[in-house]
């Protein structure tokens, strides 16, 4: 299994330099309507200082951003996690289809990061915001058509490993997937301005994309027929883990954005309940990450391999947890509380899906 990838993604995380501090808002929904104009106000300002600091960083360092390359872990995580399930389950293992599926999983992140971009950029959410790829390129038409560009050659790769695994489950639950990205972020659905970022992230990266990639390594047998993978609980409880690390990182993303949310009516999480509140949610959701891995392996749903390998991650839970609480209100660290949460995630998954082939190998099974 080619579980080494997932822990490259940790070694992209490095301390880059934050957006400059802003005031901290704890209003609820309610109040930060009532408070519009003054709310308005701060927000320019903060916009007007982050856009003059960010205006001397490097291009390098604006392209890195622009990049987002730790967040691709989440293509990586689900991917592997749902293949080693498979192997854990029945030997299964196709290394040819796994690498047109990352291929293709990676083109579709390209396709989300990317028309984020042009959809914040159309609501002025990004307008100060250098790292921003439209306003790098100066092109909203041409970083829409890369973005188009990305989601047909992932479609390409995922109807070929279809091709391959006859198994229209994995489809399904893929597209499922796909949709929910679509529906977070493009019009006229733009759920995420409503606040629904987080179980849209959580289903589409936990049981859909997770389950979906287990599936996919159905195979067909000349002699025995079509072996189509049942559905275990193994998959079911690994897909709800991914799910939350993941949503950890979308929910740690919203701290430093707080007043530029506001300003163009992106309700998000955050914004409706102020920074101290989410710090203690960052909390509850490490300690309920921990709390469901212990039960799995209580009720067999995890082999002893993954609870074991997955406790050795409590210290980076616990990074998250102390610096999240310690710096909410500080706009120049807590934006590197998600690049934080992607070394917990691709951590995570790869302990998870290395304590499953070990298991399939009879080590802690």
């Amino acid at each position: 299994m080619p579980l080494a990838g997932i822990a490259l993604a940790p070694l992209l995380v490095s301390p880059l330099l934050a957006p400059s501090p802003r005031r901290s808002s704890a209003a609820a929904a309610a109040a930060a309507a009532a408070r519009r104009p003054s709310a308005l106000h701060r927000a320019r300002c903060s916009a007007t200082a982050a856009s003059g600091e960010a205006a001397e960083l490097s291009r390098a360092t604006l392209l890195w951003r622009a990049a987002k390359l730790p967040i691709y872990s989440v293509a990586l995580v689900p991917l592997t996690v749902g293949s080693a399930a498979a192997y854990h389950h029945a030997g299964l293992f196709f290394a040819k289809r796994y690498f047109i599926l990352l291929a293709a999983a990676v083109l579709v992140i390209t396709w989300l990061n990317l028309s984020n971009d042009v959809h914040d950029s159309d609501t002025g959410a990004d307008k100060n915001k250098k790292e921003s790829v439209v306003n790098i390129i100066g092109s909203r038409a041409v970083t829409q058509n890369a973005a188009n560009v990305s989601l047909l050659l992932g479609f390409a790769g995922l109807f070929r490993a279809l091709a391959e695994a006859k198994d229209i489950r994995f489809i399904v639950l893929v597209m499922c997937a796909i949709f929910c990205g679509y529906v977070y972020q493009c019009p006229p659905f733009r759920l995420s301005y409503q606040g629904l970022g987080e179980p849209l992230c959580f289903a589409a990266f936990g049981p859909l994309a997770t389950t979906g990639f287990y599936f996919s390594n159905s195979n067909i047998n000349v002699s025995s027929g079509t072996a189509l993978l049942p559905l275990t609980k193994t998959v079911a409880a690994s897909s709800v883990l991914v799910g939350l690390t993941t949503t950890l990182i979308l929910f740690c993303s919203h701290f430093h954005q707080i007043d530029g949310d506001l300003a163009v009516g992106k309700m998000s999480p955050l914004v409706r309940i102020g920074t101290k509140a989410g710090s203690r949610i960052v909390l509850i959701g490490i300690v309920m990450l921990y709390i469901l891995l212990v039960a799995f392996g209580v009720c067999k749903s995890l082999p002893s391999a993954c609870i074991v390998l997955c406790a050795l991650t409590l210290p980076v839970g616990k990074l998250v947890v102390d610096y999240v609480l310690k710096n909410h209100e500080d706009d120049t660290k807590i934006f590197m509380a998600k690049y934080y949460c992607v070394r917990l995630h691709a951590l995570f998954g790869m302990a998870l899906a290395s304590g499953l082939v070990l298991a399939r190998n009879g080590i802690l099974a």
